[in-house]
């Protein structure tokens, strides 16, 4: 491929890409399965010129076989399919374990909860004027969530070897 060089590069960039393209199709590059492999080629010198080092210049290589990106399934096949394993395993999960039973200090934090949110979302419902309900809301959402955190279990679980090293 003979490319004219001037000062800013090629002199006629169309005629250019037009051999690039050429050359690029010839090799396969761009076609479809379904496509003749042997695309009408421009004319061509029948030895290719030898490079610069004196070395002969590379010769493009052949184009793909027929099929050769397809592995015998189809991709609407593939993608819309049943699914061949869960014919042959179905993992059925194990059940959960049951929900822990509600304590007293749970209900207690919850309790908190509930009447912060009143006290500063309706403090008339309950009678108090909106100057006290605030700050006793804030007061009692902030208790809600002290005692929340004090409720989280640090270190390993009951009858667990600290010294046992990572438990899963």
């Amino acid at each position: 491929m003979t490319r004219g060089k001037g000062p800013d590069g090629p002199e006629d960039v169309d005629a250019t890409f037009a051999e690039i393209v050429a050359d690029l199709r010839a090799e396969g590059v761009g076609m479809f399965l379904d496509e003749d492999p042997s695309p009408p080629a421009p004319e061509r010198d029948p030895e290719p010129p030898a490079s610069a080092g004196g070395a002969p210049a590379a010769k493009p290589a052949d184009p793909p076989p027929e099929g050769w990106r397809t592995g015998g399934t189809e991709w609407d096949d593939t993608m819309f399919s049943d699914d061949p394993a869960e014919e042959d395993e179905h993992f059925v999960p194990p059940d959960p374990p049951p929900l822990p039973r509600w304590r007293k200090g749970a209900f207690v934090v919850l309790l908190f909860f509930v009447v912060g949110l009143l006290l500063l979302i309706v403090p008339n419902l309950i009678g108090v004027g909106p100057a006290l309900a605030t700050p006793l809301g804030i007061l009692a959402l902030a208790t809600g969530i002290a005692l929340l955190l004090l409720r989280v279990r640090q270190g390993p679980p009951p009858g667990a070897d600290p010294t046992n090293g990572a438990q899963v």
